[in-house]
């Protein structure tokens, strides 16, 4: 309850305030569907609510998406940008902009599609080698690298790809616009809802591949199934939000230490706090050097690389296996 309430009060703020600052009466004119014509309707109708829905979805996809992948893995450490599937969904997305130009509707599962291959991709990789955890790290960020240097050169020999290419290879929300949101916001939801059906499965995984066996499970099937579900909502917030990353290491964490290991009240609480997290990162970015405007990815890797560092020299006993 409180992290829904901390929810509502972080997105009315992230609507209120900006480089121009909408106060409650004004809001409140907004809500009832007055003065439609005015300046602050167009701020908040076209750029604020838009962003604050977007910055809420983008939390919740990635920080669900995190929590997945490290309970199928079974690794503290994986999350969406660290194994590379940031960078697959990125990869794909700006390559749908080449090809398919106007088909907006087409950058959701064509991120969907290098997420899950890079997914797929390290988690074969891992179980073709009998990788250590570190390895499958590892593995991903060899991954992640080349997928990279496949961005920058779509960017280099198509330089008018996308407007605000920088802005996605950090991660930002200045240009999300409705129709950007309108097909990865209903795979986003869909994901999340199928992501709360399969809790129980979550806890067998990350229990590890031979307890997962001794309990009659199919490791196989279901780490496929739920690494698409992951790719699904990691590529879908890509497809808009750009490269953000951290998210889906951050938050898992943060949510265990207040909740614990169970992944049927840790999945439900990253949906509420990753949608807290980017949403006041993005109010921080925002105001922090106004009127000037970081993108939102860049506060995040400020929080999130010395949390990393954090990670693995607590952890590092338990990553090392």
């Amino acid at each position: 309850m409180i992290f829904l309430i901390i929810l509502v009060i972080a997105a009315i703020l992230s609507l209120t305030f900006g480089t121009v600052t909408i106060t409650p009466a004004q809001l409140l004119e907004i809500i009832n569907g007055k003065d439609r014509a005015s300046t602050v309707y167009r701020i908040f109708m076209y750029v604020r609510l838009p962003r604050t829905v977007a910055a809420m979805l983008a939390g919740s996809a990635l920080a669900v998406s995190g929590a997945m992948i490290q309970s199928v893995l079974n690794n503290a450490l994986a999350s969406p940008n660290i194994i590379g599937v940031n960078s697959g969904a990125g990869f794909a997305t700006m390559l749908c902009m080449v090809l398919f130009p106007a088909q907006t509707w087409l950058l959701p599962p064509a991120a969907f599609v290098g997420a899950f291959i890079t997914a797929l991709a390290v988690s074969t990789i891992a179980m073709k080698i009998n990788a250590s955890k570190i390895t499958i790290i590892l593995t991903g960020v060899a991954i992640g690298s080349i997928l990279t240097a496949g961005i920058n050169t779509i960017k280099e020999f198509f330089p008018d790809v996308m407007v605000g290419s920088n802005s996605f290879m950090v991660g930002g929300l200045s240009y999300v616009t409705d129709e950007s949101l309108k097909f990865a916001g209903v795979y986003i939801i869909i994901g999340l809802i199928v992501s709360i059906l399969f809790r129980s499965e979550m806890n067998v995984l990350s229990l590890g591949e031979d307890s997962a066996h001794s309990l009659g499970m199919n490791v196989k099937a279901y780490r496929f199934l739920l690494l698409m579900i992951a790719a699904v909502l990691a590529g879908a917030a890509v497809s808009f939000a750009g490269l953000l990353g951290f998210v889906g290491l951050i938050v898992p964490h943060g949510v265990r230490v207040f909740v614990g290991e169970d992944n049927k009240t840790v999945i439900p609480s990253c949906i509420l706090v990753g949608a807290i997290f980017v949403t006041v990162c993005d109010l921080l970015a925002r105001l922090a050097f106004a009127p000037f405007e970081l993108p939102v990815g860049i506060v995040m890797s400020f929080l999130g690389g010395p949390f990393f560092i954090w990670l693995l020299l607590t952890k590092r006993r338990h990553i090392n296996a």
